[in-house]
């Protein structure tokens, strides 16, 4: 029995090592970026934190969406080395762009279902702290971009990328359903929205219209100290939020937390724009997460209202039967 006991606890022991090594590689990486922040380390620092974390999330990606962890880990830190080494301001883009896109993904990759709203708040959170080191290690590349370029490229991949891991969650386009088919599209729509309004405004807004919004968001700034991303606030927190609690539900969840990248995205490349201050770029996510995680309260309100789970003791019983299982944090998805 008690040589069982310490086969066990080796098996436990031996399977936690991989995720502790990842761990400290991201701490490290992650301080290595912070000096290079405060301008107090080395050059070749802030290069070497970017590739410790473009590594290990591209082999954390890889080993949770069920991929070969090893292979992409190796070829992601010796591309990074080369870029590094090179110093082209081409290749240092290039991978600023594949790091954003990947800590984007991976932020909603890595949250797990959530039967209670306090549940889908942490999860949230989870997602935006992974994309926030991402952005450390996006900006340690040096990127030379078009601030809106990079965005909107950034942005796109990201949901490329989401939405063909989710596509294999989802169990195809024949598992989305009636109601999964209403929520991609009004997600679309929204996204869509967003992006043209704002794309819009700036080209062909009337002086008087741009003048009132902008009087809005300089309000803000000068009063609390940063504006929301209106993406992140409008639509990717709330479907972090809700997709999460309707995974612990429902499969067709994976399609709405795809939706989240319109969160994680902009998180991991908002430090690019070297207007903003770091303060106020961390308020601006901040205020976005708080915003947007009201909505999705609301959102997932009208959801279990719709679903005839009104009331606090008709949640108190939906939760209860809310036991959809899907694999640990850590582990492979596929």
């Amino acid at each position: 029995m008690a040589a069982g006991a310490r086969t066990r606890a080796e098996r436990v022991a031996s399977s936690r090592l991989p995720v502790a090594v990842w761990v400290v590689i991201v701490l490290a990486g992650a301080a290595a970026l912070g000096t290079c922040v405060a301008d107090v380390g080395l050059p070749w620092v802030c290069g070497a934190g970017s590739v410790a974390i473009a590594t290990a999330y591209s082999w954390a990606l890889a080993a949770r969406t069920g991929g070969r962890p090893v292979v992409v880990g190796l070829l992601a830190l010796v591309l990074g080395v080369l870029v590094v080494v090179s110093d082209d301001d081409r290749l240092r883009t290039g991978a600023a762009v594949l790091t954003c896109v990947v800590a984007a993904v991976l932020a909603v990759m890595v949250t797990v279902p959530a039967v209670r709203y306090a549940q889908a708040v942490r999860e949230v959170v989870v997602a935006i702290a992974v994309a926030a080191i991402g952005a450390f290690a996006v900006v340690g590349f040096e990127p030379v971009v078009t601030i809106a370029r990079f965005e909107y490229v950034t942005l796109g991949l990201a949901l490329l990328g989401a939405f063909a891991v989710v596509f294999r969650l989802g169990a195809g386009l024949h598992g989305l359903g009636r109601r999964g088919v209403l929520t991609v599209l009004i997600g679309t729509a929204v996204l869509a929205l967003t992006l043209a309004y704002a794309e819009l405004l700036r080209r062909y807004g009337t002086p008087g219209l741009v003048g009132s919004l902008l009087d809005g968001v300089a309000w803000s700034r000068e009063n609390l100290g940063a504006f929301p991303r209106p993406l992140e606030t409008v639509l990717g927190v709330p479907a972090l939020a809700w997709g999460t609690h309707m995974r612990a539900r429902r499969r067709q969840g994976w399609w709405v937390c795809a939706f989240g990248v319109a969160a994680t995205t902009p998180v991991a490349n908002a430090l690019v724009n070297p207007s903003i201050s770091l303060e106020e770029t961390a308020l601006s996510v901040a205020y976005g997460v708080v915003v947007g995680l009201v909505i999705g309260l609301v959102v997932i309100r009208l959801d279990l209202a719709f679903t005839g789970s009104a009331g606090r003791r008709g949640r108190r019983a939906e939760e209860a039967n809310a036991l959809r299982p899907e694999p640990a944090r850590t582990r492979s998805l596929l």
